[in-house]
């Protein structure tokens, strides 16, 4: 089972769909947590008379196995005896979150010769007009370079062009004041701002294009090449989280909480297995 972080877990329940559908004499239940205690009675737990159990305001900490002890009794209909029965249900429950967005962008130019000196100037001036395009959405830009290359178009002669790549990055200064003021979990929102910021940008390119065979008379020095803008998303994790296609394939895009036994410093997507596992707790950092 996967809960978002600061979100309620769904309701587990104490039988399997089989035993659901029979009467059941006298049920008691027995809920114990990851911690090997009781959790009747504990503040972040709802528990029903019917033996359903909510964990509310999930967090890390509360990840691990739920195991239910039903007892029911049996009776005999012929000599009305009664049978005490027990049955076992381990649920394993894994906080997430969802995973941070950034998204790579690749755009051509145009140039002269690789040689102009314009060209950097062009790319710092590049920079500086896609930043402030999104700056009101805390984002910027990032992980930004350009090189210059010779390339042969069919039927056409020599061209120059700068290969421009960067970064859409959620999290210029000032993210945390936009975080704070929305409850609970953040990543919903940064990944909003930056996909919005992907957008702009996307539609400042298409601009670029329009302006070219519209507007102006004569063609630029450097220019934008048709079609050339593309855009990947890549995801990272908060530290203490990471994606498992293959322990979590239920959940293969989120970002889970790290197994005891492993850890995530920084926001890369795995979470890495520490040498002498001293660690006992779920979403470790550091071991």
């Amino acid at each position: 089972v996967y809960v978002k972080v600061f979100t309620n877990s769904p309701f587990l329940v104490c039988m399997d769909l089989a035993r659901s559908q029979e009467e059941v004499i006298d049920p008691k239940y027995l809920w114990i947590g990851p911690d090997g205690k009781n959790l009747e009675g504990r503040m972040y737990v709802n528990l029903t008379e019917t033996g359903e159990l909510m964990v509310m305001g999930f967090k890390e900490s509360m990840s691990g196995a739920y195991t239910c002890t039903l007892s029911h009794k049996i009776i005999e209909t012929t000599t009305q005896e009664e049978r005490e029965m027990f049955e076992a249900y381990k649920f394993m429950v894994y906080a997430y979150r969802e995973a941070d967005h950034t998204y790579q962008v690749f755009v051509r130019f145009t140039t002269k010769e690789c040689k102009l000196a314009a060209n950097g100037q062009f790319f710092e001036e590049l920079k500086k007009v896609l930043n402030n395009v999104i700056s009101d959405l805390t984002c910027h830009i990032i992980e930004s370079s350009y090189k210059c290359h010779s390339v042969k178009i069919p039927k056409q002669g020599l061209l120059h062009e700068l290969f421009v790549s960067f970064q859409v990055n959620p999290f210029a200064p000032g993210w945390e004041e936009v975080c704070h003021q929305v409850p609970y979990d953040c990543e919903d929102a940064t990944n909003m701002r930056v996909q919005e910021a992907r957008n702009r940008i996307g539609e400042f390119f298409n601009k670029q294009m329009y302006a070219l065979k519209h507007e102006f008379q004569t063609v630029p020095t450097i220019h934008y090449v048709d079609n050339s803008f593309s855009v990947t998303r890549i995801d990272s994790c908060r530290p203490g989280f990471g994606k498992n296609d293959i322990t979590h394939k239920n959940c293969a895009s989120c970002c889970v909480v790290c197994d005891p036994g492993t850890y995530s410093p920084n926001n890369e997507v795995t979470c890495q297995i520490c040498t002498r596992p001293r660690v006992k707790k779920y979403g470790a950092r550091s071991c």
